[in-house]
């Protein structure tokens, strides 16, 4: 089930030296530009030890991705756990996808627009899609009442397989003769490649669901 336990004092420390960090790092990567920015100079501005640093991100491109990307996973799983049980559990997943992962809000688009033009952000932005697997089985779990979270874990996989793909259609440049000038145009419409990524998911999600229903009516 997705948790509303609030999280303990040393929890909640933990989580605030996580955001100090990647708040400097975007901020010093949108300052300098990222192949300026150090991990000590990331560590330095959040008020911590290298170490410590090490302790949260395995490098400094996790760490500027991670000032965009953070906690939309939580949020993914909030918004279809959100939905009402009358909808389709396929429909209430792509909808949730599909609003995490197009609004960046007013204060990300520079950011956005730093990482699908840097290759190493690129990638790391890619790698952040297997943090979704986890919050997301919890929440199909919590739909499914509980029952078959061998089932919810494979879905929440495979959707989030299915999102790295559509991101690596998104961030492949339409045209190829850009590649290498730092300018790039993206192919297509993200929202569009989420979709057509998830659809074949459709009928296993929604399979789940109504053996799920069926199994409460009977």
């Amino acid at each position: 089930m997705v948790s509303t336990e609030q999280p303990g004092l040393r929890e909640r420390k933990k989580q605030a030296t996580r955001r100090a960090l990647r708040e400097s790092a975007l901020r010093l990567a949108l300052q300098r530009g990222p192949e300026n920015v150090r991990v000590e100079d990331i560590a330095e501005a959040a008020g911590v030890s290298p170490r410590t640093y090490n302790n949260y991100f395995s490098s400094r491109e996790h760490a500027i991705v991670a000032g965009v990307t953070a906690e939309r996973e939580a949020q993914v799983a909030a918004a279809v756990a959100a939905q009402p049980s009358t909808a389709r559990l396929s429909d209430a997943i792509t909808d949730a996808i599909v609003e995490q992962y197009t609004d960046a809000g007013e204060h990300r688009r520079d950011a956005l627009l730093l990482i699908t033009t840097q290759p190493a952000l690129r990638q790391a932005f890619l790698g952040t899609t297997s943090a979704l697997e986890q919050p997301l089985a919890d929440a199909i779990t919590e739909r499914l009442g509980g029952a078959d979270g061998h089932t919810a874990h494979v879905l929440a996989a495979g959707v989030a397989v299915a999102v790295r793909i559509a991101l690596e259609r998104w961030l492949r440049p339409a045209d190829e003769n850009l590649t290498g000038t730092g300018l790039v145009v993206m192919s297509g419409s993200l929202p569009d490649h989420l979709r057509a990524a998830l659809a074949p998911l459709a009928p296993a999600l929604d399979s789940a669901a109504k053996s799920h229903h069926d199994t409460e009516r009977g």
